[in-house]
């Protein structure tokens, strides 16, 4: 059976990595570029592994945008539905510490200025679509056109997936907004992932069962809480447990939760139906198992893109 396609909507953005690792922006002097962007790492996590993959944003008729392009296609990720504008692409400006640990600040610009295209919705049809973008819920057409993406996957009975991706920089004092806007999304999806502070936040509870509890009664079938080094809580009406990870030496966590989600999401594009993870708690276990490889090897190398596992980095981990 042929996998179905997994639509990645929302930023495509160029990461400036500061060399001195182990300082703060403030210190830092020299950058690398980087790709990045949560739904296009998202993305090329899928395809990497052998998924079917597009991605679907807007970057600038500039260098910059250009560049991006460029390093997705070099995934074979369907870049057809992608949006050029005037506008900038958006930068990120991200230094490491010496965990691996970011510190970052946003430049926005293109991603911002995703059009909604009605004519993508047939392409939903029985097919996957992942909500992941850092920057969706901040106003401007990619929020419309995410509300409507949501709508058209509904409608199309498609499998959707939602990351939050909350940036603590892009939200500062508005976080009571933040929490609102997730809702419709967490109601909608199958699967939702979240960090341990996402989910504190949105549940409004502090303990994993609890969150758990409250987030499935907001409506998440699936329930992911990744908890770094310790591994990943997994959460169904049926079934609560903690799936561990493998140990490795951290140098870079960005893009380790996108690692994680894209593999699951490729594993899930194998099923003929999801509705079998409701059904066999051990598949969607053994799914989130591997998973976690995914997300501990991108840790061990900088830039997400460029340290996102294939799958011989994947079986040799076991």
């Amino acid at each position: 059976m042929l996998s179905k396609k997994i639509f990645c909507i929302g930023e495509l953005l160029i990461d400036f990595v500061a060399e001195n690792q182990g300082a703060d922006l403030a210190k830092a002097t020299v950058f690398t570029k980087k790709a990045g962007g949560a739904p296009a790492n998202v993305a090329c996590a899928i395809s990497k592994l052998g998924g079917n993959s597009a991605f679907i944003g807007c970057v600038g008729e500039d260098p910059f945008g250009s560049f991006l392009m460029n390093r997705i296609d070099a995934f074979d990720v369907d870049l057809s539905l992608v949006q050029r504008s005037s506008t900038f692409t958006t930068l990120a400006f991200v230094s490491l510490a010496e965990n691996g640990e970011r510190d970052f600040v946003f430049s926005r610009g293109a991603d911002r200025e995703l059009q909604y295209d009605s004519s993508i919705k047939s392409s939903f049809r029985d097919q996957m679509v992942h909500l992941g973008a850092a920057t969706a819920l901040l106003g401007g057409p990619l929020e419309k056109a995410y509300s409507h993406y949501l709508f058209d996957a509904i409608t199309e009975n498609a499998f959707i997936s939602f990351d939050p991706n909350y940036r603590a920089d892009l939200w500062k004092g508005n976080e009571k907004t933040f929490v609102k806007k997730c809702m419709p999304y967490i109601e909608k999806s199958h699967l939702c992932k979240f960090s341990l502070e996402e989910a504190q936040m949105l549940s409004k509870k502090n303990s994993l069962p609890e969150a758990s509890e409250a987030l499935h009664q907001i409506g998440a079938e699936i329930i992911t809480i990744t908890l770094g080094s310790e591994g990943t809580w997994v959460s169904t009406k049926n079934s609560r447990q903690t799936i561990p990870s493998i140990a490795v030496t951290p140098v870079d966590t960005t893009g380790a939760g996108d690692a994680f989600i894209g593999c699951l999401l490729q594993q899930i594009s194998q099923l003929p139906s999801h509705e079998m993870l409701s059904e066999s708690e051990s598949t969607l276990m053994d799914m989130v198992e591997v998973a976690n490889r995914a997300g501990a090897i991108t840790t061990t190398g900088y830039g997400a893109i460029d340290s996102l596992p294939d799958i011989n980095q994947l079986n040799s981990s076991e």
